[in-house]
């Protein structure tokens, strides 16, 4: 598994294209907005989407989907907990972000699940906190973080359905459990390591 990052929107969140390298098949995780610097990343690579993948469903996470739906016809999946987020509940921000009404999930995943991308995959990992249905995916190499874990940072816990209590135990139970040397790919921000965290995050001290 390979990807690409691009960031868009007003609060400069990190969309990814996790793709397999052999089939070109991929997975559009997290458009938050300005699907125009989206659409060439994947024509300019010849990358196939076959899915879009949200780690929550926060307006800045979500607000590409119809444009990602309308050109490529995939289905859409976030944790089942988040769903009812995707739609016009947050329109009131989406002029401010850059970005439109999400249509529904087509489907869902829960923890452990794993999502085929060509010869690849990603484990999903059921990481609440910052939304109750925040997830992380989890590849050979590389975790997708979304707003859990940042550099040198944590997500907030002060937006509805955050909580302090679960995003400290989704960190030390499901990502501080994983090798020192695994990539760390957050949804806003530069990238980082689990072991970098572990020693210079001063919020899991």
């Amino acid at each position: 598994m390979k990807y690409t990052i691009i960031v868009v929107g007003a609060l400069e969140t990190n969309c990814y294209l996790a793709y397999c390298d052999e089939t070109r098949e991929c997975a559009i995780i997290d458009p938050g907005a300005q699907p125009e610097l989206i659409f060439p990343e994947i024509y300019d690579a010849g990358l196939k989407p076959t899915m879009i993948l949200n780690t929550h469903g926060h307006i800045d996470h979500v607000g590409a989907n119809r444009d990602m739906k309308d050109k490529f016809n995939v289905p859409l999946l976030i944790h089942p907990a988040d769903a009812a987020l995707l739609g016009k509940s947050q329109l009131e921000l989406s002029l401010f972000l850059g970005a439109k009404d999400s249509p529904p999930a087509d489907k869902t995943f829960s923890d452990g699940d794993t999502i085929k991308i060509g010869r690849g995959s990603l484990r999903v990992l059921h990481t609440p906190g910052h939304t109750p249905g925040s997830v992380s995916l989890l590849a050979d190499g590389f975790l997708f973080s979304g707003d859990t874990l940042f550099f040198e940072g944590v997500g907030r816990t002060d937006l509805p359905g955050g909580s302090q209590k679960k995003l400290e135990e989704s960190i030390r139970t499901k990502i501080m459990t994983l090798p020192d040397g695994l990539l760390v790919l957050p949804g806003h921000g530069p990238h980082t390591t689990i072991g970098d965290e572990r020693g210079n995050n001063a919020f899991l001290s």
